[in-house]
């Protein structure tokens, strides 16, 4: 994130045009030779009206039969160029890097670092606020969702109940461990769920306090 941020703040010029270039996410794979940029960004001119664009669509037809055209490029943190061949106007206008929000995964990325280190003492402390944020967070490392899920087994705050229902789970494994973790938690306290309402009622009720269902 810092790198790329550290990018951003470079301001790169087409020489064909004199249009700024914008910064881009580098494709995975280097479509000359198989191998990477060896960066993260790309500068890429993507003005419509460049002479390299232009002029590109003529030139690929000539030589290759193809309908395409070029742009120009240059690499972050250096002056080497080099010409990527697109197949329409829309090409890299998908993958323009926005700071804001590379600002924002940044904060969120030092957040959940920050709950994860929390973990260690959510028990001790009966707090179910790391564990649940971890639980939470579909891109969380799976061994750590499970850690926080047995986190809150221990702690048995019936209060983590409602946003776990209320959560989709992409991991059907993760979802299934869940499960069993909600039921341990209420029959620690002595709870149940109502079938009907879902509301979290006394284990012994026979009718609901809330829905007034038979249970």
């Amino acid at each position: 994130m810092t790198n790329i941020l550290h990018y951003l703040d470079e301001v790169k010029i087409c020489p064909h045009c004199n249009q700024q270039l914008t910064a881009c996410e580098a494709p995975p794979i280097h479509v000359g030779d198989g191998l990477g940029w060896g960066a993260e960004v790309l500068f890429i001119c993507l003005n419509d009206e460049c002479p390299v664009f232009v002029d590109g669509w003529d030139k690929i037809e000539e030589a290759y039969g193809h309908h395409a055209s070029y742009r120009y490029m240059e690499l972050p943190g250096s002056k080497e160029k080099n010409y990527m061949m697109v197949g329409n106007a829309g090409a890299f206008t998908g993958c323009i890097i926005d700071r804001e929000e590379i600002l924002a995964k940044d904060k969120e990325y030092a957040e959940h670092q920050k709950m994860i280190a929390r973990l260690d003492t959510a028990e001790e402390e009966k707090d179910i606020t790391a564990p649940l944020a971890v639980l939470l967070n579909e891109g969380a490392a799976k061994d750590k969702r499970r850690q926080a899920c047995e986190i809150l087994v221990e702690i048995a705050n019936l209060e983590c109940i409602d946003p776990i229902r209320n959560h989709a789970f992409r991991d059907p494994g993760l979802e299934s461990g869940v499960g069993l973790a909600v039921a341990a938690v209420l029959k620690k306290n002595f709870k149940k769920e109502c079938p009907h309402c879902a509301e979290i009622i006394k284990a012994q009720a026979k009718k609901c306090k809330y829905c007034q269902g038979d249970v």
